[in-house]
């Protein structure tokens, strides 16, 4: 079995447990707040990242500081489950545990996550019509966009949606020809 399996097994029950927890007791919007803030926090600091995945670093060590960072910031719950991730030793999986968190409550609420590349930035109408256009293709209540800009894209955009990715973009034209003119 592979390593990407077994941590993904791993992952899995803690993110499920995570969501389960959050309907029941009618938290899921704060948990996914509360998710989003450790994930942004985790995302800017490599040294925290470092910190986390050493295992020289003691336990306690590891719970003093996320309870100095995080415990005016989110609630008891999240708090307690980052604090059982210590004990457990698993506190080096928190982003993909977020992740797979995120993933499940997007299944869930029947959300397509489309990452959006483009030359240029949308403006918010043009976003908004994307956002129509894709929630007819996949038949999702939502869409998710996570844009990013790629200069080397000329013009135009891709999509991905899952294992799907549509490719308008110039550079994309450009090495279509490439390739017909290739096989002529």
């Amino acid at each position: 079995m592979s390593n990407q399996n077994v941590i993904a097994k791993v992952v899995l029950p803690y993110a499920e447990a995570l969501l389960e927890h959050s309907y029941q007791n009618n938290l899921s919007d704060e948990v996914s707040q509360n998710l989003s803030i450790i994930s942004d926090t985790l995302e800017q600091s490599s040294d925290l990242r470092l910190f986390f995945n050493n295992p020289l670093v003691s336990v306690e060590l590891k719970k003093n500081v996320i309870n100095h960072l995080f415990a005016d910031q989110i609630n008891t719950f999240v708090l307690k489950f980052l604090l059982v991730l210590v004990d457990r030793r698993r506190i080096t999986l928190l982003t993909l545990i977020i992740t797979k968190y995120f993933d499940l409550v997007y299944k869930l609420n029947s959300t397509a996550i489309a990452y959006v590349s483009t030359a240029i930035a949308l403006t918010e109408k043009q976003q908004e019509v994307l956002i129509q256009k894709i929630k007819t293709m996949t038949n999702s209540k939502q869409v998710k966009l996570e844009m990013s800009i790629d200069l080397s894209l000329i013009g135009g955009f891709t999509i991905q949606i899952g294992s799907k990715k549509i490719d308008t973009s110039l550079s994309g034209k450009l090495k279509q020809m490439a390739l017909y003119l290739s096989t002529k």
